[in-house]
């Protein structure tokens, strides 16, 4: 298993940006073959699924249609760290993020992806909040 900590969350007005950062506080373990998804709750609802994801094998990102064109998903294997950019963030992404790795992705649909063979469990999440 792996454990991840997201961090970087805070409060932001409408149409602000922030970055959050997954990373691994577990030595020896290195994030840049892993998949990662991003994932968030909302206030009063479930978690849901996969808002993005960034291959493993080649870095090919992946995103809902909700989000794309508003976030994105880079990796830095220097810094062992995998990066959620909120870009135009909108009242409705207020929420806690959380991140996940696993083995790879499919791509059940036309659009958005899925981790297979999870290889974390839910971290602590970092909280969002878009407010005026």
């Amino acid at each position: 298993q792996v454990q991840l900590v997201e961090s970087g969350g805070g409060l932001v007005q409408p149409g602000g940006s922030l970055r959050l950062s997954c990373t691994t506080v577990v030595a020896g373990v290195t994030l840049e073959n892993y998949a990662i998804g991003w994932f968030r709750q909302a206030p009063g609802k479930e978690r849901g699924g996969e808002l993005g994801c960034i291959s493993g094998v080649d870095n090919s990102t992946y995103y809902e249609p909700y989000v794309e064109g508003r976030f994105t998903i880079s990796r830095d294997n220097a810094k062992n760290t995998v990066y959620l950019h909120l870009n135009n963030l909108e009242p409705e992404d207020t929420a806690v993020y959380f991140c996940r790795a696993g083995l790879r992705i499919t791509r059940p649909t036309l659009t958005g992806c899925r981790l297979v063979g999870l290889m974390s469990s839910w971290g602590q999440g970092t909280q969002v909040t878009v407010s005026a």
